[in-house]
Order: structure tokens, then sequence, then C-alpha cells
């Protein structure tokens, strides 16, 4: 990494299906490279009705590019879309500096942010197959990689090597990925029998997500203003106001543009959402550019395979919009829930509204437990774990229960004797 913050510039395209998002999207850009550790010096946004095949924003700006660069002493060129490799190619002969593009970007900050072996393993089988098409040719990919951004991570070292053992590479961590997925997929099957229902926690980079997680738990996972800064799930236990229990995870932030290699790479980590009996979605509620958000989380959750999974809108931030706002966020989504995780505003509500929407399908069941077996005795514990429990009389050895119990937990526990369809 160089000793000073490299000096990037910015380029966009504006096309006419693009027009009105072009700056906030540039904006965007701006964020992920500070949080990769540039200095944004320039930026340049180029109407085109369609990208040039050759140089992405055409020869005449490319000039122009090349000048202000020199100029503004820039170190590295970031465009806001996804090149091919010949547009790389191409335009780093002409600018002669550094060019990468947003998915090489969004990678090199996981690499920045990767803590555990598994997040370092992701991040690291994303980079190779994005870098991978790119060695292609004369070996030009190869001469650029000399440090700085675009060029950090796990897979650094082993992009001298040919293709070959790269493919090998991949596989290997592949094999790995595969290992977590099924000691994933095992805890899950755990929990699963535990009657332990799971909330995942899924929302826009920099929304709130680790705070309200904090909130939830009483857990002081490290929050930051800042993208990107929770890459490894973290699962902790709630108590519910009405006492039962739930698992709720923090996930990954989405951003718009989510490159594909880090999703397939993530795969492992993602399906936790998929699986989730409940997904809180919080969005920043302060955030102008809120509406693109909400539709690149619910890309991604398409992508993922978890859309079909009950969701609560969780608007955070409630304290940095006014009256108005809030009104308006109520009337829009009634069904929605308002919160400050930093202030605490509307988290017992939120923890009520998960209570009533883990429960919406149950049945009012009575159970009868003989009180001298230890395996009646766990049952009466998971009862209380996961139902609502109406009612509790004991008398010669017997326990008798009348409880809101969800329909997928009722054939996990004693014998129904007699009950009756309830709701809460």
């Amino acid at each position: 990494m160089p000793a000073h913050a490299e000096r990037a510039a910015l380029v966009g395209l504006v096309t006419p299906s693009t027009r009105g998002d072009a700056d906030h999207s540039l904006d965007e850009l701006a964020g992920l490279a500070d949080a990769a550790g540039a200095s944004v010096v320039l930026r340049m946004l180029q109407e085109r009705p369609r990208p040039d095949p050759a140089t992405f924003i055409g020869s005449g700006k490319v000039a122009s590019l090349a000048a202000a660069c020199d100029e503004g002493d820039v170190d590295v060129v970031i465009f806001d879309n996804e090149l091919t490799p010949a547009q790389q190619r191409q335009l780093e002969e002409r600018l002669e500096r550094k060019v990468i593009d947003r998915t090489q970007l969004i990678l090199d900050i996981f690499a920045r942010r990767a803590r555990t072996r598994e997040g370092k393993w992701q991040v690291e089988l994303a980079q190779l197959k994005y870098l991978l098409p790119r060695l292609a040719g004369s070996g030009t990919a190869l001469s650029r990689l000399g440090g700085g951004i675009g060029t950090r991570g796990p897979g650094e070292t082993k992009l001298e090597s040919d293709r070959r053992r790269i493919r090998a590479r991949i596989q290997a961590i592949q094999h790995e990925i595969d290992q977590v997925r099924q000691r994933r997929s095992q805890l899950r099957e755990r929990r699963h029998k535990q009657s332990v229902p799971t909330v995942a926690l899924v929302g826009y980079t920099n929304a709130g997500k680790t705070t309200l997680f904090n909130r939830l738990t009483n857990e002081t996972a490290v929050a930051s203003n800042a993208l990107f800064v929770t890459l490894d799930p973290l699962v902790r236990r709630v108590r519910l106001p009405d006492n039962r229990e739930l698992l709720v995870s923090d996930t990954v932030g989405f951003i718009d543009r989510l490159p594909h290699a880090l999703v397939a790479a993530f795969s492992a980590t993602l399906e936790e959402v998929a699986e989730a009996d409940l997904i809180l979605h919080v969005i920043d509620s302060g955030s102008t550019d809120r509406e693109r958000q909400v539709a690149a989380v619910h890309r991604v959750l398409d992508e993922v395979g978890a859309a079909d999974v009950p969701m609560i809108a969780v608007y955070n931030k409630i304290d940095t919009i006014g009256a108005d706002e809030r009104r308006r966020l109520r009337e829009g989504d009634p069904s929605a829930a308002l919160i400050s995780a930093t202030t605490g505003a509307g988290a017992g509500e939120l923890l009520q509204m998960i209570a009533s929407r883990l429960a919406l399908d149950t049945r009012r069941v009575t159970i009868t437990f003989d009180s001298d077996k230890e395996f009646d005795r766990q049952q009466i514990g998971r009862l209380y774990r996961v139902a609502r429990v109406i009612s509790h009389v004991a008398t010669n050895g017997r326990v008798v229960i009348e409880a809101d119990v969800p329909r997928r937990f009722i054939e996990r526990l004693t014998t129904v004797e007699s009950g009756s369809e309830g709701s809460e």
C-alpha cells in the first residue's frame, strides 16, 4: 500500500436510462474510494447514448481525461461501471496510469475489511474469478499490480502465477467454502431442531444494521459510519418480551450493482438470510437515495433466493429526519417499524412486531406433561422458548399447559391431547 493516499479520478457515464441516478452513483463511488483509502481529486461525467466498446467514454473524452489527470497528479482512475478487459487495457495505455472499475474497488474494500479465515477465502475467490479473464493476452494486466487500490487482499501474491495455477487455487478455495457451507447447514439444522427461530438483518451498506444488532442483542460488535464494516456474520440470542428466544444474525451490507462474483463467493454467508424465519430490512430513513437503495437490496435478496422470506421494513435513523417525514413513512408503509438504533427509540415496538410476526402462524394447543420425566421437563422448557404460554397448571405430577405454538414446532412437542385453532 502506498505511503500516501492515492489521488483518484472518478468517471461516470450518463445514458438516457441512468440520467437521474448518475450524480448519486458518483457520490457513492466517492464514498467507496474513501473507504479504500483514496483521496478524490477529480470527478468527470460523460454523456453518451451507450458505452463506447473500445474506451467506454469515447476517444475525445479519454484525451481530455488524460490531460486533467496529468494536471491533477492523479494516481488511479476509477470507473463507476464494470469495464471489459479490453476497455481496461485500452484506457490504461491511453491514460498512462492505473485504471480500475467499480467492481474491483468493492473487492478491494472487502479485502481490507476481511478478518476471519472464511471472510478472506470468500474475498480471494471473488478477486481471482474477477481477475482471471483479465490475465489473458500480452501480460499487461499483471504489469500494473504494483500495489495500492484494486490490488490488495489475499489474492495479490497469487496473481503472478499462470492461469492454470489460479484455476487450481479457485478450486481449492471453493472446496474450503463448500466445507464452511456444510458446517453452516449443520448448525442451522441443529438450531431448527432446538426450535429457535432466526431473524436476519439485511440492508444497504451503512444503513445501521450493526448498531441495531448491538441494540437488540446487547452486544458490542464494531459499528462504524463506513462502508462494509461487517463481512463476517454474527449470530446472537435475543429474548423477546413474551420470554421466547430467537437468534439474530448480522450480515454483510448490500450495495447497488454488488458484483456477481462477490455474491457468489459469499453465498455460504448469504444462505443464512435465505434460511431465516424473518428478515429485518434496515433502511436509512435519512438517505436522499433511499428508494434506489431499497431496490438494490431487493435485487440481492432475489439473487440469493431470499425473496419469499417474510420481511419487516425497519426505517432506521429517524432521529435524523423531521416529524413530517416520519409521518409520510408511516402512511406509506403502516406495517414498517420506525426506529433509531442509536438512541433506542422504537426498539421496544420493533421487538413486539418481531414477536407478533414470528407467531402469526400459530395453533392454540393444550399439552399434558409428566413432571417426573426428564424428557417432559425439557419439552416444557422448549415450549416456553418457542410459544406464548396462556396457562400452566401443575397437579399430582402432571403439568397441563395451554399455549399458542408456531405450527412448525407442534410436531416436535409431545402428543397434543386436545386443542383448537387460535391466533394471537
